[in-house]
């Protein structure tokens, strides 16, 4: 595997418009070449006959199951409404519009 060279590392510096020093240039090459090594560790692992997952144990689901039930009808919605007009709930006006 080839290590990341200074040049490369700042030539990454400028595209993310970051100031480095000639010191940094040094130290993010060597971080950046571990990275860069463990990510090349990563994909040599890869095999064909393992499936992908989404997570590293099966997950349950911990709601409760849809169970379709009668709902409120309009009269009982609408019984501790405090002003109803038309089988509607009635709310005071807010804004300074014409209906």
């Amino acid at each position: 595997m080839v290590a990341i060279s200074r040049d490369e590392v700042a030539h990454l510096a400028r595209l993310a418009r970051l100031a480095v020093t000639e010191e940094e240039l040094d130290t993010f090459a060597g971080q950046l070449d571990v990275i860069l090594q463990s990510v090349a560790r990563v994909g040599e692992v890869v095999a064909a006959d393992i499936p992908p997952t989404s997570h590293s144990i099966p997950l349950t689901n911990v709601l409760r199951d849809d169970v379709v039930r009668p709902g409120l009808g309009q009269d009982a919605a609408l019984s501790g409404a405090p002003d109803t007009d038309q089988g509607r709930f009635r709310v005071p006006r807010i804004l300074e519009e014409e209906a």
